[in-house]
């Protein structure tokens, strides 16, 4: 008995396949994007040639986050919930104590002369710090900051923030500028 031949396969057109498999996979196939926080950054700082003054202590509301996601406000313990409301009664200053920010009277449109505060919020995180920690303390400043200009938009205009026209919300903003400063990160220490 003879050798039995065993059919080639044509082999060719297994690659175009394939390559059409895989760009139609491609094509088809959704990927879910990561996405951070959304932050404008600030614009570059032209040198300026005279020194800036220094701040005032007082001025700065310090918050650390250290690498046990343990909130430290001036340097003591406080819980996440807490923080909204010590960060506007830092803002607010409304007995005009020594130990909270000083005030400027500035010109403002809707609102004539008004004091806004100097305090500026300093938040600075440890490298080990919990990314949802982190962004459970920013959204607590920003809600302190949202709702200190809402209530400002009720009181003056009868409306909420999000309803008002853009200028009045402009002279709104400069009444209750958002300055927090986000130091880089580093080894704040296991407090």
């Amino acid at each position: 008995m003879g050798k039995r031949s065993v059919p080639e396969v044509n082999a060719g057109s297994m690659a175009d396949i394939a390559f059409l498999l895989l760009i139609f996979f491609l094509v088809t196939t959704t990927m879910d994007t990561d996405s951070g926080l959304s932050r404008r950054l600030p614009p570059p700082v032209e040198q300026e040639e005279t020194d800036t003054p220094p701040i005032k202590e007082r001025n700065v509301f310090t918050v650390l986050l250290n690498s046990k996601n343990q909130l430290l406000v001036e340097g003591k313990p406080m819980r996440v919930e807490e923080l909204k409301d010590a960060t506007k009664e830092f803002i607010l200053n409304e007995g005009r104590d020594e130990k909270l920010p000083e005030f400027n009277q500035v010109e403002i449109d809707y609102f004539g002369l008004y004091e806004v505060s100097k305090g500026i919020i300093s938040l600075q995180n440890d490298n080990g710090t919990q990314y949802a920690k982190y962004l459970m303390v920013q959204n607590e400043l920003q809600r302190a900051y949202s709702e200190l200009r809402n209530e400002l938009a009720r009181r003056k205009f009868r409306k909420d923030y999000a309803d008002i026209e853009d200028e009045e919300q402009k002279a709104i903003r400069k009444i209750y500028p958002q300055r927090i400063s986000e130091a880089e990160p580093k080894n704040i220490g296991k407090n």
